[in-house]
């Protein structure tokens, strides 16, 4: 059969340089880079990226989307398409090679993470307070804060003073301890109040609710009887 159409395999094609975007933006991209006038060549280029935004809707949310697209389509143009970006920063081939800034993440002793970071915080900044009843209060203070935090950690397990004390006084290097007097369950006992007051407002108005409801209904019975009576 003659007048027969000729195949093209995609493995004789020029490779797809990001697959996700298909041969056509391939295309277009380099077709943008042959464009002599600047106006319409930026133009142009906008539109090759809302083109490639409508191919992936479902990312329009995400921060930093369309700076990311605008790297694509330098990355597919070889980095030689002399427009502006929106940021007005021009993507170089080394941006890619970039690795992400490391994470610090916070340091705290193994054998009281329990407590958390916080706790070391707080027990630096009474290191630097001066000598008097303000410092004594804060490091109560941290004392029941570490108690409540021991027990969120292991509500199975009791817990005394003497144990908090013990590891506020090793945590600090001995330069912090809390009175042998001082009751270290005031911020335990302020959330128990706490809850047990919500209960209460919750109850008290059910409750309320509740009366005025059967205060309603005896006010309709007692108006009902006497509209019977006349």
């Amino acid at each position: 059969m003659s007048g027969g159409l000729n195949m093209v395999y995609n493995s004789s094609r020029e490779k797809l340089i990001i697959p996700e975007y298909g041969r056509n933006i391939q295309k277009l991209i380099d077709y943008a880079k042959t464009i002599e006038d600047d106006e319409y060549r930026q133009v142009f280029v906008e539109r090759i990226v809302d083109l490639m935004m409508q191919m992936h809707p479902q990312n329009k949310n995400l921060d930093d989307y369309r700076e990311k697209l605008w790297k694509h389509v330098f990355r597919i143009s070889s980095y030689d398409l002399n427009v502006t970006t929106p940021s007005g920063k021009q993507p170089q081939p080394e941006d890619r090679l970039k690795k992400p800034q490391k994470v610090e993440y916070p340091s705290s002793q193994a054998k009281f993470r329990h407590y958390g970071n916080n706790v070391q915080q707080l027990i630096a900044k009474a290191q630097g307070m001066d000598e008097g009843g303000k410092k004594s209060g804060f490091v109560g203070v941290i004392a029941s804060y570490m108690k409540l935090a021991y027990r969120t950690w292991n509500k199975e397990h009791y817990v005394s003073d003497e144990v908090i004390k013990n590891d506020l006084e090793t945590l600090s290097e001995g330069s912090l301890e809390v009175d042998d007097n001082a009751s270290l369950d005031n911020l335990t006992n302020a959330n128990r109040r706490r809850k047990r007051s919500n209960d209460n407002n919750g109850r008290g108005d059910r409750d309320k609710g509740h009366h005025s409801n059967g205060r309603r209904g005896y006010r309709d019975r007692g108006q009902s009887r006497g509209r019977r009576r006349n």
